[in-house]
């Protein structure tokens, strides 16, 4: 069923129209009036409810698509949707990230295997080619959302389980083997989604995804991870501050 904030327009204010009906709506939002995935009330009837022109309202509308609290969807109409993820650049794991800003992380673990190290990943981790590593592999959601598709490779001594896994993030799990992460090398960058990567972090076919690749070392200067990992460049972006020399 279509929803609708619930406030008052003020006519007397120098604040425009649409942005007060914008807040009206984001606050809704934010406050749990109107949460992920319901419907807003269309534009004629949130016109008629508050008095306004409907291109007022159209602008209001635009105003969180544009935002990226709103999106329009051919024969649904205009539905809430989660906020961007923003995570800055910096050695924290997602599930760290998620979890200290509120964002109910969880995992499911879709593979979890040794296998002997393929060419490159044994550079990154540098180790012998065909030396035993661990590879897993994780689908991570926030408030139930998929939001990334993460493939991560370990020295063989490592030995996680499922259960670990899903409970708690990788770093959580390394800091508990006495492992203490310094610094890592990383590259970020974007392609289209495959099939299988689109279906799992239910995108459409051929969807934008910002990649992310990573080698983390530890105190001690040892290569400790390998991670690949996919975003959903509609849920998620990569936050720096670049200081002038």
């Amino acid at each position: 069923m279509a929803a609708a904030p619930t406030f008052e327009i003020d006519r007397s204010s120098p604040t425009p129209l649409y942005f007060q009906l914008a807040q009206a709506i984001e606050g809704a939002i934010a406050g749990g009036q109107l949460p992920s995935g319901s419907r807003l009330e269309n534009e004629i009837l949130l016109a008629q409810r508050h008095g306004l022109s409907r291109p007022t309202v159209r602008r209001a509308v635009q105003e969180l698509v544009d935002k990226g609290l709103l999106v329009r969807k051919r024969g649904v109409g205009t539905q809430v949707i989660q906020p961007h993820v923003r995570r800055s650049v910096e050695l924290t794991s997602l599930y760290d990230d998620l979890a200290r800003a509120g964002e109910a992380p969880t995992t499911e673990v879709l593979s979890l295997e040794r296998r002997p190290a393929p060419a490159d990943v044994a550079g990154e981790l540098d180790l012998a080619e065909g030396a035993e590593i661990v590879v897993l592999r994780r689908l991570r959601r926030s408030h139930g959302e998929p939001l990334a598709l993460m493939t991560n490779h370990l020295p063989g001594r490592f030995a996680p389980t499922v259960e670990e896994l899903s409970e708690r993030g990788l770093y959580q799990y390394l800091r508990g083997q006495g492992v203490h992460l310094r610094v890592a090398h990383q590259r970020i960058g974007a392609r289209l989604a495959r099939t299988e990567e689109a279906r799992l972090l239910d995108e459409p076919p051929r969807a934008a995804l910002l990649t992310m690749q990573r080698t983390a070392f530890d105190d001690k200067g040892a290569a400790i991870e390998f991670g690949q990992h996919l975003y959903r460049a509609s849920r998620y972006d990569f936050e720096t501050t670049l200081v002038g020399r």
